[in-house]
């Protein structure tokens, strides 16, 4: 089979298709076909060498993806046969990444692809939708008549998110960088888009919420945003953030009484355990696909597994509305 291969770490220009023999099947697992795949920024910063979590190389990177099932191993009982399906499986330490005709999969991280979904669509939701779940759903524990702040709204994870907390019933508000992202999160029920070039952390707290503060601030960023989400939490609030590798000042988390989590979704991956609850959040995500209630959005450029360095490239320069997808041209 063909596959996109990294030789060393660094520029995007180190990606090679070369050919590989099919994985054998194991037990537990199942053989797919991969359609298509997409580019979070864990790729490109495992591409440079600044994540210890990849595979040895030469490796192939990735983990999102969608396809079909062409082999099932010993003891799958949830798939058969030419399911088509979707899931973030690959491309980390001990797990071949995506950039392939096939992967072998581990199938509790898989789920059946929603219906109303086109595999390009479907391939670009499993890691930001996983880790959306991880943090409103297992962790901040939204519910209706909440109000929620998700950072940078328009991004991978920010534009699953705040769906996703429209789905759970709070009023939602987001962040974003442009009038275009404003606009488009308005489309999608954001009940506010807030311009932070425009607009301090203690200005939209007060004009939004009445100097009270949120509920749930969802930091997606990292740095200085996830200081600007204790100043946005009211009193006995709850701040989640996907993206705390840096030093903190935790006194508004103390004089507040803050709860603060921190996800990191690829952890049932690296570690291999608790692979199946990955497989469970996808299937729950289905029935809020399949009832409209949560759609990705693609950027406008999409690219084939052989472009992967210039896919890498575009996401590296920023601008990019929505996920970038790539689809498989074998």
């Amino acid at each position: 089979m063909k596959v996109v291969v990294l030789k060393k770490f660094g520029s995007a220009e180190n990606f090679e298709v070369i050919e590989k023999p099919v994985p054998s099947l194991r037990p537990g697992h199942v053989l797919v076909k991969i359609y298509a795949s997409s580019v979070n920024p864990v790729d490109f910063k495992i591409r440079q060498g600044l994540l210890p979590i990849g595979p040895d190389l030469p490796a192939v990177l990735h983990g999102d993806m969608s396809g079909e099932i062409v082999e099932v191993g010993q003891g799958v009982t949830d798939f058969r046969k030419g399911d088509l399906v979707y899931g973030c499986v690959g491309g980390f330490s001990g797990l071949p990444g995506v950039l392939a005709e096939f992967v072998l999969a581990d199938a509790q991280l898989l789920a059946h692809k929603p219906k109303n979904l086109s595999f390009e669509e479907a391939a670009v939701l499993p890691l930001v939708s996983i880790t959306s779940w991880n943090a409103l759903v297992d962790r901040a524990k939204v519910k209706k008549g909440q109000r929620a702040l998700v950072h940078a709204g328009m991004g991978g994870v920010g534009h699953i998110a705040f769906q996703l907390a429209k789905a759970l019933g709070a009023e939602v508000h987001i962040t974003c960088s442009s009038e275009e992202k404003a606009i488009r999160t308005k489309e999608l029920g954001v009940d506010a888009a807030i311009n932070y070039k425009n607009l301090g952390v203690k200005d939209y707290v007060e004009s939004y919420t009445d100097g009270m503060g949120y509920d749930v601030v969802f930091d997606t960023v990292g740095g200085s945003c996830l200081d600007d989400s204790f100043s946005a939490a009211r009193v006995n609030g709850t701040v989640v953030s996907i993206a705390a590798r840096a030093s903190h000042d935790l006194s508004q988390v103390h004089i507040k009484s803050l709860t603060l989590h921190v996800v990191f979704m690829l952890l049932p991956l690296i570690m291999n355990e608790g692979r199946r609850r990955h497989g469970e959040i996808l299937s729950e995500l289905n029935k809020l696909i399949e009832n409209n209630q949560i759609r990705p959005i693609l950027h406008s450029k999409s690219f084939n597994f052989e472009d992967v360095g210039s896919a890498h490239n575009c996401l590296e320069q920023g601008n990019v509305l929505g996920k970038i997808s790539l689809v498989s041209n074998w």
